[in-house]
């Protein structure tokens, strides 16, 4: 039986025009010799790649074919997938385990025809197996960036559970109240403490995570990333080192550590393969103790390109025709974690060159850029916004960013240093972009001051990317067709795989709407009109709505329905 598979291999390839009939006859010869499988022959006496034979194999059994350059051997997170497929027993067996549903498991193999393993792994786990092929030295790279890294946090977790003493949590915590500040420090210092701290981080920056939740409670401390925007918990360490964490985090971003019941925060500085990255660090006093929340400003996995965040080409125009205005104001509008700070250096990005000068006041200062004149704003020492402003146009600037305005007295600099020949780019916290002019006029500025220097506002979401290795398509309903005026007659719907974690997304990207402000808007600004009469005419002179703008995104089968009716729920 087995020989007769090893023919229709050879016959395949033949067939694939990858061997002769002469070379598999030679191989045949070469085989019944030496001994030893058809496929390991042929990659031994060099006639077909190993990565070819496994793509037809692949293809012969109806098997996927992953490779760990496209990411596909990426075992999911948090399954504890080592528990069920051994380190050792991994290596020697060419196998590892992706993902784990219910009562299977998937696993790469190199030799998916390998009727023993399958029924060894079948036991050895407990679950059913769904093969994927893969060659042997893919697998092998991948065991052992999955094993490395997963064993030791899992070894530094698992550790931290170790000589716990049998205390109770209330003994635990009055032995940790009553550490002395030396202590703090040198238990903070101890190399599990910091090795600990350091997977932690390590891993998330590897996850693509934005944020790290550490939180105390009663009996536990929850671990959790936020990865494309939502959160995902991670087996967390033991209770009784939630204070030496929080201690050694601290001390990475230079804060009090003996101050346990006032907010702080800080910043830390890693770097990772020599590519540095910023960690913006919260502490907050809860009624269990200190959470900690470390924001990843990685800079390496931000695209600065405004052509590659998600815009439709008309909004690229129209937001490209705003900025090339020599003065004026440009607003970003949306809720916290839209993107807007993005967008907003992806535009200073493309206009910044040596004829510009080009100032910043930020709290914090998220992205570091070449060619620019950075500020962080110190309330503590009176460098506020307003004051830094004021001090700007004494710089001679010909493009101010402002982080966000906040009150009258940012809103009404920003107007005037628009109205005297900068252009001035700002963010304001809003549902829409209409919105914006009723907020401006909400914290006092009058509309006298609007009218002739705004120029365009947009409003922001990000929206998540289906993954484009595993989604799949469907036809929609007639009911979804009417009720959401879909114009595609297949739509994609997540479904989950080794590259995206198993989640069915991969990324995100922007939908916007693009409202510039013509002669009819400017009229609305003057009469004091709502949001809902500014929106009905920008509507009506063009603008392209956010949930048009996600509709256009799910008909291009970039992202599913249900992520684009969630994501502009309420603001249509």
């Amino acid at each position: 039986m087995a020989k007769e598979k090893y023919l229709k291999l050879g016959e395949l390839l033949i067939k694939e025009g990858l061997l002769s009939q002469a070379d598999l006859e030679k191989v045949i010869g070469v085989q019944r010799q030496e001994g030893g499988r058809l496929g390991e022959v042929i990659t031994k006496l060099g006639l077909v790649k190993e990565e070819e034979i496994v793509r037809v194999l692949g293809k012969q059994l109806g098997i996927p074919y992953f490779t760990i350059g496209t990411g596909m051997l990426k075992p999911s997170m948090g399954q504890k997938l080592e528990n069920f497929i051994p380190h050792e027993y991994a290596i020697k067996n060419y196998v590892l385990p992706l993902s784990h549903t219910l009562k299977s498991i998937t696993v790469a193999m190199s030799d998916p025809l390998d009727l023993l393993l399958l029924d060894n792994l079948r036991k050895l786990t407990g679950c059913e197996i769904n093969p994927v092929i893969a060659t042997k030295a893919d697998i092998l790279g991948a065991i052992e960036e999955f094993y490395g890294k997963s064993a030791m946090l899992k070894e530094a977790v698992n550790a931290s559970y170790d000589g716990e003493g049998g205390h109770t949590i209330e003994t635990v915590e009055t032995i940790e109240s009553e550490l002395s500040l030396d202590k703090l420090i040198a238990r903070a210092e101890e190399a599990p403490v910091v090795k600990l701290v350091d997977l932690v981080i390590r891993q998330a920056i590897n996850e693509r995570a934005s944020d790290i939740h550490i939180e105390p409670f009663k009996d536990r401390i929850s671990l959790r990333y936020r990865i494309d925007g939502k959160l995902y918990e991670i087996p967390p360490p033991a209770k009784h080192l939630h204070l030496a964490i929080i201690s050694r985090i601290k001390i990475l971003a230079k804060l009090d550590i003996a101050e346990k019941r006032l907010p702080q925060d800080g910043a830390i500085l890693v770097k990772i393969d020599e590519r540095p990255i910023d960690l913006r660090v919260s502490t907050i006093p809860t009624i269990h103790g200190e959470k900690a929340v470390l924001r990843i400003l990685d800079k390496g996995s931000v695209v600065l390109d405004l052509g590659q965040l998600g815009f439709e080409p008309k909004q690229l125009e129209q937001m490209r025709r705003a900025m090339s205005a020599s003065y004026g104001l440009i607003f970003l509008t949306g809720p916290t974690g839209s993107g807007k700070t993005t967008t907003l250096y992806a535009m200073l990005n493309e206009m910044k060159d040596t004829t510009r000068n080009i100032i910043t006041i930020e709290d914090p200062v998220e992205y570091k850029m070449d060619g620019l004149n950075q500020v962080q704003v110190k309330p503590e020492i009176g460098l506020t916004f307003a004051n830094a402003l004021r001090s700007f146009l004494r710089q001679d600037p010909d493009i101010m960013l402002v982080g966000e305005v906040r009150d009258m007295e940012t809103a009404e600099i920003c107007i005037r240093s628009a109205l005297t020949g900068h252009l001035v780019l700002s963010t304001l916290h809003t549902n829409d972009a209409p919105s914006a002019i009723n907020r401006l006029m909400d914290i006092g500025v009058e509309p006298y001051l609007i009218t002739p220097s705004l120029l365009c506002v947009v409003g922001q979401r990000l929206m998540r990317k289906l993954c484009s290795d595993c989604k799949e398509a469907y036809e929609p309903t007639q009911k979804q067709v009417a009720d959401y005026k879909i114009k595609a007659d297949l739509l994609y719907k997540p479904k989950g795989c080794a590259k995206c974690n198993h989640l069915g997304y991969r990324g995100r990207m922007s939908i916007a709407e693009v409202m510039l402000v013509n002669p009819e808007i400017r009229e609305m600004v003057s009469q004091r009109a709502t949001f809902q009469k500014i929106r009905e005419v920008a509507r009506a002179t063009g603008m392209q709505s956010l949930y048009e703008s996600a509709m256009h995104k799910v008909e291009q089968g970039l992202t599913s329905l249900e992520e684009a009716i969630s994501v502009t729920l309420g603001v249509e």
